[in-house]
């Protein structure tokens, strides 16, 4: 057993692609927290195909592509923040306008690319793999900036997502912590790119987060849980590409969603099983009382 479990770790490349997996696991489960609770899984979703344009121009250009994608996600986000903001339309509505449009603009540049279905591969479906030392350290570094600017602002981020009367008293400016959440979750899909890849993110921002949900009450304790489930995620999910020799990313997303559905089972409170044996009980109960 011990062989098993060191085995991976004599390579280098699986000793990043761990560190950068259990990171992006973390960090994709904490923002994600934000995006069950607030209803936003289709704006992950949008977000993390919006990046496309910005990564094929970066590639066009000779540029880096997370650059690109940073940029494309960000100038989404605020439109996205803008055309919902005046009120005319509503917010799904501008999501899935920017979305089609992005989207289409991204496939109109790949596909003026001749070698995009190699060289952008990874960027599409993940390659945790092949991060190198400079991807690790900016995985690390747009991960604790996230990270740290979720726990400065975390009563605001509180208030707004459950009270926005209450935001409205204390004079929170409701509008500027939604924009600054907008780009967070874009950050973190730029970051979730090596990892999982632009298919798969959106799934790994709101399974941990799910799970979580049926297993806590209080969002901290929601946000503590579902880090510890995205980063049991990655590691697991790892080492079952490394050796049954499958996809990373999608071996990650199917282990989250394995433990989701053990939460959905078996949650104290909120799982199947427990109402259901709670519901028989009462049942019984009732029925010796009659």
């Amino acid at each position: 057993m011990i062989e098993w479990l060191m085995k991976p770790l004599t390579y280098e490349f699986m000793q990043r692609g761990l560190l950068a997996s259990t990171l992006v696991g973390v960090l994709c489960a904490v923002v994600g927290c934000y995006v069950v609770l607030r209803g936003m899984a289709f704006l992950g979703d949008a977000l993390a195909h919006a990046i496309l344009p910005g990564v094929a121009l970066a590639y066009l250009l000779d540029g880096n592509l997370l650059l690109g994608a940073l940029i494309a996600a960000i100038v989404v986000a605020v439109l996205i923040s803008f055309f919902s903001r005046q009120g005319t339309i509503k917010e799904d509505t501008a999501i899935g306008i920017l979305f089609a449009a992005a989207l289409s603009l991204g496939v109109l540049l790949i596909s003026s690319i001749r070698t995009y279905a190699v060289d952008l591969t990874h960027i599409l479906f993940g390659n945790v793999l092949g991060v190198s030392g400079d991807d690790l350290f900016i995985t690390a570094v747009l991960g604790v900036v996230v990270l740290g600017i979720i726990a400065l602002f975390f009563r605001e981020f509180l208030v707004i997502s459950f009270d926005p009367v209450l935001a409205a008293t204390l004079r929170i400016r409701a509008e500027r912590f939604r924009l600054l959440m907008l780009i967070l979750l874009a950050l973190t899909i730029v970051v979730s790119l090596q990892t999982v890849g632009v298919g798969l993110v959106a799934a790994m921002l709101v399974t941990p987060g799910a799970a979580a949900y049926l297993l806590t009450r209080r969002l901290s304790s929601m946000m503590i849980v579902a880090a510890l489930i995205g980063a049991v995620s990655s590691v697991v999910g790892l080492y079952l590409s490394f050796y049954l020799s499958v996809a990373s990313g999608a071996a990650v997303v199917l282990t989250a969603t394995l433990l989701f559905l053990l939460a959905f089972l078996c949650a104290p409170a909120r799982g199947l099983l427990p109402r259901w044996w709670h519901t028989r009980s009462t049942r019984r109960t009732q029925t010796r009382t009659a």
